[in-house]
């Protein structure tokens, strides 16, 4: 198991058939940050290298269908690659800072939707199956893995967000 040193997150594999009902809880949170949080402060970046919170719930929504995408792949195909996503150009390529908060909220919740129902339907020798995945080493990953990857993206993150908000 390794452990996030950030966050604390601990990828533990035997929770991967969890990660459905997880992620449809943890995007109520993006949600709700989205909602309730003053637009000007979820545009704001704290440096110029660091997303701002609006940016990192556009990063998460995108992460969550390309996630899906993978697991489907992953699926039909033996052993496919995992294109990386582009996660800095689609910043600027879809515009993330200048999207609609209240978009993103409903979004980030639709797409938990989609990828948790991908999940929903693996049956057991499924969360075996492997894919080519590029991060954080170019290395053959099971969707197990992914689906717990990809709760730690959504954890991280919305730590991200709160840490940039509450200051």
């Amino acid at each position: 198991m390794d452990t996030c040193a950030e966050c604390g997150f601990v990828y533990d594999l035997t929770r991967a058939t969890d990660v459905a009902a997880l992620a449809r809880e943890q995007v109520v949170d993006y949600a709700d940050l989205l909602l309730v949080s003053d637009a000007a402060n979820l545009r704001r970046r704290p440096e110029p290298e660091v997303w701002s919170p609006l940016e990192y719930a556009c990063h998460m929504r995108d992460v969550l269908f390309v996630q899906r995408e993978r697991v489907l792949a992953a699926r039909r195909l033996p052993t496919p690659e995992a294109t990386p996503m582009g996660r800095d150009e689609r910043v600027e390529h879809d515009g993330y800072a200048d999207q609609r908060p209240t978009d993103v909220g409903r979004q980030i919740r639709d797409a938990a939707e989609l990828f948790a129902n991908v999940l929903d339907r693996l049956t057991p020798e499924d969360w075996n199956r492997t894919l080519i995945y590029s991060f954080p080493a170019r290395e053959e990953r099971s969707i197990s893995w992914l689906a717990v990857h990809t709760l730690h993206e959504l954890r991280h993150h919305l730590l991200d967000m709160r840490r940039q908000l509450v200051s």
